[in-house]
């Protein structure tokens, strides 16, 4: 019998590389060994299967030599690598350790590159100045021992108000009791700068009465302009706590009313936000939201970035941009007090990417940190501010708070974000107490779950980041008008505080 030769055309791979110096490209598609991969005009033939999102060798690579991608090394490779290879954790390591010495060069001198353009959107003008992306009524328990008293207040006054009010939310977490010092004072903080958002036409402070999170503590850090706008119950000092809770929001409600008017984007806060990345994150969708942060600090109006462990490997780039010496002190401050956090637990300040991280194509926290640090666009450095502080600065602002996705938005919203848009290459339903816009890095994610995904930043792969760029503002603007994100839609608004003292 003759035998029967099968012979495979190479197929034609796309793959991007950000910066000329990089020494790895990230594929845009599946590909298997053979494969001809297609950056800049020149081509290279794969070594091995590799799955969309990860990295392949676009020279060859020495042991111990750094691995360049967005023009900057993103660990040591621990092995020869040779080109066509792909690029993981079996051949490549981060560099990260402990703190690290910074030197200030001089205030940011950053030209406005960036035009605002006439954007526009729908928001809820508050007393303050301020503006509303939502006109709600918020509820929020002073400790977890009444969480659920909280929630049914929320749902039967959510049905009577319908027509009144956006909607009535509680948001409810286990703290509040058996907590001491600067953890409590960090629940007290949250709950503070949430209980002043201009989303919130009123706000109801619920707490049970023995908490160490007492009332009048909380009421004492909320500024006396905002107080108008609260009203408190104390559940054992009241005979029917739904009953009296339901009436003190309808009371709220109705001093709430407020009609929408047209503002620009100077009446805007912004949260930017990452989570469930993958390798495509730092080509689409980071980089996509840095654009839309741009049109926003060009027209006078705030961003917020955060994720401080997302920025080992990359706080060089902001402290560049620092806009004078005590931003750039406060940055370092946070830079390499949150390491010095980590190396108390005995933790390395390198412990992460998570295992979806890994599994999407991203190795090292350089590589995390500087796709995720692109969220913020290239405005200066306006700002620094600790946990549980509100922004007051136009421009950039840099929020100090872990990673972790429900901690971190919730420090956002917080600190006054009025919209959080949320990068993902992996997906996730969660949403905050503000819109929450989900920004798939890949489109096939966004066909997956369009439940979850409001909007697709694999489009910049076939449209470009100009055409898309004006599709995601004009979707933002639609979604602080009054359209329903994903998550609101889901019912998904959450809160989390960062729990970072002993427990009683």
């Amino acid at each position: 019998m003759t035998p029967v030769t099968t012979v495979v055309e190479a197929r034609m791979i796309r793959a991007l590389r950000i910066d000329r110096s990089d020494t790895v490209a990230t594929l845009v598609d599946d590909a298997r060994a053979g494969d001809a991969v297609v950056v800049d005009g020149a081509s290279i033939m794969m070594r091995g299967d590799v799955a969309r999102g990860h990295k392949v060798a676009m020279r060859d690579v020495a042991t111990g030599q750094d691995v360049i991608k967005y023009g900057s090394p993103i660990g040591h490779a621990t092995r020869a690598i040779a080109i066509g290879e792909h690029v993981h954790g079996h051949n490549l390591a981060t560099a990260l350790s402990g703190q690290a010495d910074y030197a200030f060069e001089g205030g940011a001198d950053i030209a406005a590159t960036v035009a605002p353009g006439n954007a526009t959107f729908q928001g809820y003008r508050r007393a303050d100045g301020r503006v509303g992306t939502r006109n709600e009524i918020w509820i929020l328990p002073t400790v977890g021992c009444v969480a659920r008293t909280a929630e049914r207040i929320a749902v039967r006054s959510a049905v009577a108000l319908s027509d009144v009010v956006d909607g009535v939310h509680a948001f409810t977490h286990p703290h509040g009791c058996s907590q001491l010092g600067l953890d409590l004072a960090g629940t007290r903080a949250i709950l503070a700068s949430l209980a002043c958002h201009p989303n919130a036409g009123g706000v109801l402070i619920v707490g049970l009465g023995c908490e160490n999170n007492q009332i009048a503590a909380l009421l004492a850090e909320i500024p006396a302009w905002r107080r108008p706008a609260i009203r408190t119950l104390t559940a054992q000092a009241s005979g029917d706590e739904v009953e009296e809770g339901c009436a003190l929001v309808a009371e709220l409600a109705a001093n709430a009313v407020c009609e929408r008017t047209t503002v620009g984007l100077d009446s805007l806060v912004v949260g930017v936000k990452c989570g469930g990345s993958d390798g495509l994150s730092g080509l689409t969708a980071n980089p996509l939201v840095g654009r839309v942060s741009d049109r926003v600090t060009a027209g006078n109006g705030r961003v917020i970035l955060t994720e401080i462990p997302e920025l080992f490997g990359a706080e060089g780039l902001l402290m560049h941009r620092a806009a004078n010496e005590r931003v750039f002190d406060r940055l370092v401050g946070v830079v390499n007090g949150f390491k010095q956090y980590f190396l108390d637990h005995g933790e390395p300040v390198s412990e992460n990417p998570s295992p979806g991280n890994i599994a999407g194509g991203i190795t090292t926290l350089e590589e995390k940190s500087l796709g995720a640090v692109q969220k913020a666009g290239r405005a200066a450095l306006a700002d620094v501010i600790g946990y549980g502080e509100r922004a007051t600065a136009d421009g950039l602002t840099l929020l100090e708070a872990p990673g972790n996705d429900a901690v971190s938005s919730t420090a956002l919203a917080a600190a006054g974000a009025t919209v959080i848009l949320f990068t993902t290459g992996r997906g996730t339903p969660l949403g905050f107490p503000v819109p929450t816009v989900k920004i798939s890095s890949n489109s096939d994610l966004a066909a997956r779950k369009p439940g979850w995904i409001d909007f697709d930043a694999g489009r910049v792969l076939d449209d470009g980041f100009d055409a898309t760029t004006d599709a995601l503002l004009d979707r933002i603007c639609s979604i602080v008008s009054g359209e329903e994100t994903a998550a609101e839609r889901n019912g998904e608004r959450e809160i989390a505080i960062w729990k970072r003292g002993v427990t009683l």
